[in-house]
């Protein structure tokens, strides 16, 4: 699949979020990359730049302090290259793309992996 392929299935992804969802996203840029960067994966202590589908990097909803002045925007990322080998197939990468966001969204309301794997029945 092309990058522009790609960026579509993200756009379409976002744009079908129900609206409670793309209401608290104002703040939140959603990056295509190809892989992680170098810095990304030893943070991380990844093994291979194939394990990481998306990232979360900001401050999650259930953390902020009214007190705070105010936040710079989330990161949502979505690494291209290793969502379209999870998906196995070219009709599934859509699919594959929504549920990766869905999961970095998950993230920025405050639920961790677990949890998010309790809602999803996954295991992440």
């Amino acid at each position: 699949m092309t990058p522009e392929l790609f960026n579509k299935a993200v756009a379409k992804a976002i744009e079908e979020l129900p609206a409670i969802f793309q209401e608290k996203m104002e703040n939140v840029e959603v990056i295509v990359e190809d892989f992680p960067d170098r810095e990304t994966m030893e943070s991380l202590q990844l093994a291979s730049r194939w394990e990481l589908l998306g990232l979360y990097v900001g401050v999650p909803i259930s953390q902020r302090s009214v007190f705070a002045a105010t936040y710079l925007p989330d990161r949502i990322y979505l690494y291209r290259r290793p969502i379209i080998a999870a998906a196995g197939s070219s009709h599934m990468i859509v699919t594959a793309v929504r549920d990766v966001l869905l999961h970095e969204i998950g993230h920025h309301f405050g639920f961790d992996d677990e949890e998010l794997g309790k809602m999803t029945g996954e295991d992440r």
